[in-house]
């Protein structure tokens, strides 16, 4: 069998502080969808070729290519994961990361600026137009500075679509509310991990394992504060690659089987 070859991806994990204590936004798939559906996952998706173009580093604030593909390990290119992950936040979450003219977070707290840009995602979302005019004409700059790269994870090798996805955290801006887009995403809700992967082990919460894992992270962390600085504090952030063994199971580098499970792939679940 051929292998399919990874798209680029890029996720954005949006966490807050509240009184049940650290919350991870979460939004449920399309039951209906080609891709993990009915899955509870965070926001993201594959990048878009526009996402690496000049227009839209240039429409970044505190990060440049150099940096940023540094970060990744990568020769050039890699600021195209910020900018995805920030396009797709607000695609599918209706978060938008970007700072306005003053160089402060953009506040969707007044009725007349949410149902703009309400509007500006509906436009984008229907292929209307494009995240760079958008930013454009409102006169934004994404705000990459405020991102946090935590976590690659690329799909099976066995899987008919495939991702090769880097994870970013970051604070939910306040008085922004998320919304599902009603397409790709029917339902959302901001959980404490602890309780998500409690609500998981019970059968009602369903979850891949890249989402399982990262929840099982920040699950000991109380407060944003105390995540980031954690994240931050990372040096060497490994590429996950989940193998299936001719059994079914799902494991992970240094799990007993796992380089066996290269020879067996093509006969197992690929399922993440």
């Amino acid at each position: 069998m051929k292998e399919v070859v990874p798209l680029p991806a890029a996720t954005v994990t949006l966490v807050r502080d509240s009184a049940r204590g650290l919350e991870v936004l979460m939004m449920q798939r399309n039951f209906q969808s080609g891709f993990m559906p009915g899955m509870y996952l965070f926001p993201g998706g594959a990048l878009d070729e526009a996402d690496a173009s000049a227009e839209m580093c240039g429409l970044c604030t505190g990060l440049d290519d150099a940096t940023a593909s540094g970060i990744l390990s990568m020769p050039r290119g890699g600021l195209a994961y910020w900018v995805a992950a920030i396009r797709e936040s607000f695609e599918e979450a209706g978060v938008l990361l970007t700072y306005d003219r003053s160089g402060s977070l953009v506040t969707l707290a007044q009725a007349e600026a949410a149902a703009r840009f309400s509007a500006h995602r509906d436009t984008l979302n229907a292929g209307g137009c494009e995240f760079c005019a958008l930013l454009q004409q409102e006169d934004l700059r994404m705000a990459v500075d405020r991102l946090v790269y935590f976590s690659h994870w690329i799909t099976p090798v066995t899987a008919p679509r495939r991702y090769d996805t880097r994870f970013f955290l970051a604070a939910a801006p306040e008085n922004q509310e998320p919304l599902h887009d009603n397409r790709e995403t029917i339902n959302h809700l901001w959980v404490n991990p602890a309780v998500a992967l409690d609500r998981h082990r019970g059968g009602d919460f369903n979850m891949r394992t890249p989402t399982i894992r990262t929840l099982e992270q920040f699950a000991d962390y109380a407060t944003v504060d105390s995540l980031m600085q954690a994240m931050r504090a990372q040096r060497h952030i490994p590429a996950l690659l989940p193998r299936i063994d001719k059994g079914g199971r799902r494991l992970m580098p240094g799990d007993a089987g796992y380089e066996e499970a290269a020879t067996a792939e093509g006969r197992g679940s690929w399922k993440v």
